[in-house]
């Protein structure tokens, strides 16, 4: 029995080495024996050797035979055990499982960022660009070549007209997820900003937006017309207006087989160069620099709307369709426009294909420069989607986009580029009218405020 209870002694001593916790040994024991209840040694004299504490009485007799010691003076020994809770077999070992679930843990953190923004061999992204119509030609042009750089991306263009871009996005008119958008103007991206965090959207892009081309604002017209309607080329919107309200050439000094005066210009509630055209019509109606909601609210404005509504026959919802129309149509069924410089010297040649004569370019003083600009919607876009969308971004602003973007006539939004230097360019085929270093004065684009503004006097007039 003696040897019994030495070896109790000792597998306490144990324990504790293996837990490094001695103390909490002792406490256990302390519970054990205050909880449980003392048995006669007659009724199961056997059955105290398979238990951790003796549960009989401990008188004399009970101590003599016992086969445990007394369990206060195995408490007592586990409180003098002085145990390193650290060096012990079970510490060290958990210690072991917390780094290699730690090790664990941040493989598979990396794992997940890497499937998140990393493209997976074999796997190809799909990025869908909503671009303005002045857009079209170069972007399919880029898009070729971003595909042969980037096979494991792939890019689906979508035209509309600019201001399109934004009413589909706000009214959820699109059948497809934006994730890049590219209207012909940056203004209209802050439209798109106000609009959407008016709905509730704090931060409604993922970038801020970023202008890849120029281009301005400008007049066309068939040389005769030009001649009659712009003397020494000088572009007037008075005399613009004028020939609207006559709408004859022969009243305004035309010859009378030339028919009635038709002018043409894009539809402001769909396209942005319809809205820059009225918002310089009405600076030089009001002859101001500075047009606000209120000034525009103006008898004068209200009836030059309203005449130049009822001259526009269905006004063409972007401009690239306008000037289509306007070559195919031809002098008597459309004799001046007003479009981006950008469209006009990149379509001049096809003018001479399709009519047999050119058109000249004439530039409004002042005129209006505007940023085709690209900015990533967070609406429905993945963070892996538009850190692809933000890689065809840069794609499109280093140098050889930027001249692409010059062969089809927008002027490069870097400093160190040389249009007449560019290669199969329009900048190199004397267009009549084109002034490559222009000193023509340029105004801003107008602040979202006034675009609707426009829009409203537009819908309004008769």
């Amino acid at each position: 029995m003696a040897l019994s209870r030495t070896r109790e002694f000792a597998a306490d001593e144990g324990a504790a080495k293996l837990t490094g916790n001695p103390q909490g040994l002792a406490k256990a024991l302390s519970r054990l024996e205050n909880q449980h209840g003392h048995l006669s040694m007659e009724e199961m004299p056997a059955f105290s050797a398979l238990l951790i504490i003796n549960p009989l009485s401990s008188n004399f007799v009970n101590n003599l035979f016992s086969t445990h010691p007394p369990t206060q003076s195995r408490i007592e020994n586990l409180q003098q055990t002085n145990i390193n809770q650290n060096n012990s077999p079970i510490m060290k070992a958990r210690k072991n499982d917390q780094k290699k679930n730690t090790v664990i843990s941040v493989f598979l953190i990396a794992l997940a960022l890497g499937l998140t923004y990393a493209p997976l061999p074999g796997v190809t992204k799909t990025i869908t660009i909503v671009s303005g119509s002045e857009l079209k030609e170069p972007l399919k042009t880029i898009e070729t070549k971003f595909e042969e750089t980037y096979p494991d991306i792939n890019l689906e263009l979508k035209i509309q007209g600019s201001q399109d871009i934004v009413n589909n996005i706000i009214d959820k008119k699109n059948d497809f997820t934006p994730t890049l958008l590219i209207p012909a103007n940056g203004k209209l991206i802050k439209e798109l900003d106000n609009r959407l965090k008016a709905q509730g959207e704090t931060e409604p892009f993922y970038n801020n937006p970023q202008p890849i081309a120029k281009t301005i604002l400008v007049g066309i017209a068939w040389p005769q017309r030009g001649n009659i309607l712009f003397p020494q080329n000088k572009f007037d919107w008075s005399r613009l207006e004028n020939a609207m309200k006559k709408r004859n050439w022969q009243d305004i000094g035309g010859k009378a087989e030339w028919g009635s005066f038709d002018f043409v210009t894009t539809d402001p509630t769909r396209s942005n160069s319809g809205q820059l055209t009225l918002s310089l019509w009405a600076k030089n109606k009001l002859n101001t620099n500075n047009i606000t909601t209120n000034n525009l609210n103006n008898s004068e404005v209200e009836k030059l709307f309203q005449l130049i509504k009822n001259s526009v026959y269905q006004p063409p919802r972007s401009t690239d369709i306008l000037l289509q129309e306007f070559i195919a149509r031809g002098p008597n069924d459309a004799d001046v426009a007003i479009v981006y410089e950008s469209i006009a010297v990149y379509r001049w040649s096809q003018a001479n294909t399709t009519q047999g004569k050119t058109y000249q370019i004439y530039y409004p003083n002042p005129t209006i420069e505007t940023f085709p600009t690209a900015v990533i919607p967070k609406q429905n876009v993945s963070k892996g989607d538009a850190k692809t969308a933000q890689k065809f971004i840069d794609y499109l602003l280093e140098n050889e986009q930027q001249i692409i973007f010059a062969q089809y006539g927008f002027r490069p939004v870097t400093n160190n580029l040389d249009l007449q230097t560019i290669p199969n360019s329009p900048w190199s085929k004397n267009i009549p009218g084109v002034e490559i270093n222009r000193n023509i004065p340029t105004t801003p684009s107008p602040q979202p405020e006034i675009i609707n503004e426009i829009q409203k006097l537009w819908i309004r007039a008769n």
